[in-house]
């Protein structure tokens, strides 16, 4: 009986020290108004994605669903109008895995709307495979996609009095390394069909989003737009859908205990797109509504560097 208590008083207290640590929930303070302001969100249709965009709509925002698939991009809309009252939620095709879809999606907005305040990089995956024009998924969606994205729509946000540009990363970052031999000669960070090797791809490439990040906030320094890197959390959301029977055997527990809500999962994100006086900020890395150091290798100026300059010539952009 007594061996019983003190493993229930172990199994408790690990269990606090995750919930306020790597399970840790925080709530989003901002005020910035967002009525007449025009959101792209990728991925808007599911999880993080879906929560980031109910909030933005709620508060007055014209919120753009840049998605791959319409059927749960409509679905989703239809349940954001109805929890916010919101009539200026639309979906636009974008598949990230597709340069000519990022270009053919960039090409619409441009036309079709006016204005661009804030675009939120929120779509990503775990999974193995490659992309229409044959780089690594991973490498592909969570980073060249919204790499070229970004860039096409650079000038737009310039045209805003207060633009953001926020991409979601993840605290998996810290594992990731970024090998240019492999990624000029496989268009690839990292794959293979086992799930640890493409779990290190996807640690590659959010090591990416946040060099990203550090890189475009040098090159937008003197402009009104500026930008953040974010981990949500450990989220219960779709990310993992790829992954095998097995691990989600053993994850969905472990979720249903410990992950965070999408809801709680989209504050940080919340919070770079609402919170006043954060500019000074641009180019740093956020987590549980704070900014967050980074390790060394995440703020390498050479590295971030070179990383867009490759990016800019697998993108056909130089």
């Amino acid at each position: 009986m007594f061996h019983l208590i003190l493993g229930v008083i172990f199994f408790g207290a690990v269990y606090l020290l995750l919930v306020e640590t790597l399970f840790k929930k925080s709530s989003c303070k901002g005020r910035r108004e967002m009525s007449g302001k025009t959101v792209i969100i990728t991925g808007g249709n599911t999880g993080i994605g879906k929560a980031t965009a109910m909030e933005l709509a709620r508060r007055g925002a014209r919120v753009i669903l840049a998605c791959r698939n319409q059927q749960k991009a409509e679905a989703a809309i239809s349940d954001i109008k109805m929890a916010t009252g919101s009539t200026d939620v639309v979906y636009m095709q974008l598949d990230l895995s597709s340069l000519k879809s990022v270009r053919s999606f960039t090409e619409t907005f441009l036309k079709t709307e006016s204005r661009l305040d804030v675009l939120i990089n929120n779509a990503g995956l775990v999974a193995d495979g490659r992309t229409e024009d044959g780089f690594g998924i991973e490498f592909g969606v969570n980073h060249l996609g919204h790499f070229l994205l970004t860039s096409l729509l650079l000038d737009r946000l310039k045209e805003s009095p207060e633009a953001r540009v926020i991409t979601l990363s993840s605290m998996a970052h810290r594992w990731g390394k970024i090998d240019f031999d492999s990624l000029v000669v496989n268009k690839d960070l990292g794959t293979g069909r086992y799930s640890w090797q493409f779990f290190l791809a996807y640690c590659n490439s959010k090591l990416c989003n946040v060099l990203f990040t550090h890189e475009l906030a040098k090159r937008l320094k003197g402009t009104n737009v500026s930008c953040y890197s974010v981990h949500p959390g450990i989220v219960k959301t779709e990310l993992s859908r790829h992954v095998s029977l097995w691990q989600k055997i053993f994850i969905e527990p472990v979720a249903w205990l410990l992950f965070l809500d999408p809801t709680t999962g989209a504050q940080t994100t919340l919070h770079c797109a609402l919170q006043e006086g954060i500019e000074p900020l641009s180019g740093r890395y956020f987590s549980c509504c704070a900014v967050q150091d980074v390790n060394s290798r995440a703020k390498d100026d050479a590295v971030a560097k070179k990383l867009w300059e490759v990016s800019e010539r697998l993108c056909g952009l130089s």
